[in-house]
């Protein structure tokens, strides 16, 4: 296993959720707080930071290039050229208090997300998915903060974690129909000093969890064994991607947020955009399909 280096010296507030897109060649990931979108070109080293008017708690990249964000009022898309904001719409219109959380695309492309209290850290959130259609199916509630969203690589298993439980649940799931069964605990971390986070899985099947306040991204083998871990130089490791041209690279996003002024000058790199190769290989992420692209779709069978 390689070093970790830092990639952008960012000084994320809550730098989150890294996505790599094959068809831009760019690394994606957020400030949740500042908020902003930012778009990272390895080589080169360019970073383009796309501001956001409110609190950003996930994205995808849509099967036409365009980003799909979850932020405090709803969904929007976002065109990577102009810049341009178009509104969707807002899939808890009822609830001002909640914004949308940790989100990602399944295996067949649904955009899975869910929502959470951001000022009284409540059980008020729900699990979604969202389909091209423009509808969200509630899947389960009483999250407080929604977290560790993936797949395995066929689909079949879904991991979850509503952080303050320190646990990560694992589903059986209906790749078909997008319905979660036979929930049960995948790993216990009560007792630990980190709580899940972020995750993602590798092309063998395990389970790259961020562990924040542990300063560690930890690997674990489909049954929950402990495989190995990577030690950063900030205790506030929030989420992991792999990335690059050949999906080797573990990029790991970090945060300032919570951060007392000693523990700021103890770790300066807090905050950064991070990146090891681990020696494994992750899965690329499958696009949501773009609304404008069902849409001519439907327009095609039409025309039958």
């Amino acid at each position: 296993m390689s070093e970790v280096h830092v990639v952008v010296e960012s000084g994320d507030k809550l730098g989150e959720v890294p996505l790599w897109s094959p068809l831009h060649k760019l690394l994606f990931w957020i400030d949740v707080r500042k908020p902003a979108l930012y778009a990272y070109k390895p080589g080169p080293g360019a970073v383009r930071t796309y501001s956001l008017p409110e609190l950003v708690g996930s994205f995808c990249e849509t099967s036409q290039g365009r980003i799909l964000l979850a932020l405090k009022s709803g969904l929007y898309f976002l065109d990577l050229t102009s810049g341009q904001l178009q509104s969707w719409f807002d899939p808890e219109p009822s609830l001002p208090n909640n914004r949308l959380n940790d989100g990602k695309c399944d295996r067949q492309g649904r955009f899975w997300v869910g929502s959470m209290n951001d000022g009284d850290r409540i059980p008020t959130g729900t699990l979604y998915s969202v389909t091209t259609d423009g509808k969200a199916r509630g899947h389960f509630s009483g999250i407080t903060v929604p977290n560790s969203l993936a797949w395995s690589p066929d689909g079949k298993k879904m991991y979850f974690a509503d952080t303050p439980t320190k646990r990560i649940v694992v589903y059986d799931f209906d790749v078909e129909d997008g319905v979660l069964h036979n929930a049960r605990t995948f790993l216990d971390m009560v007792g630990h000093i980190g709580r899940p986070d972020g995750a993602t899985v590798d092309a063998q099947g395990c389970l790259w969890s961020a562990e924040i306040h542990a300063g560690r991204v930890a690997r674990y083998t489909p049954d929950g064994r402990l495989d190995k871990a990577v030690q950063l130089p900030v205790t506030s490791v929030t989420s992991c991607a792999f990335g690059g041209d050949r999906l080797d690279t573990l990029f790991i996003t970090t945060a300032t947020q919570g951060m007392s002024d000693q523990a700021r000058q103890e770790q300066p790199l807090a905050g950064a955009l991070f990146a090891v190769n681990v020696g494994v290989q992750g899965i690329s992420e499958t696009p949501f399909i773009d609304i404008s692209e069902a849409r001519q779709q439907t327009e095609k069978q039409g025309d039958i």
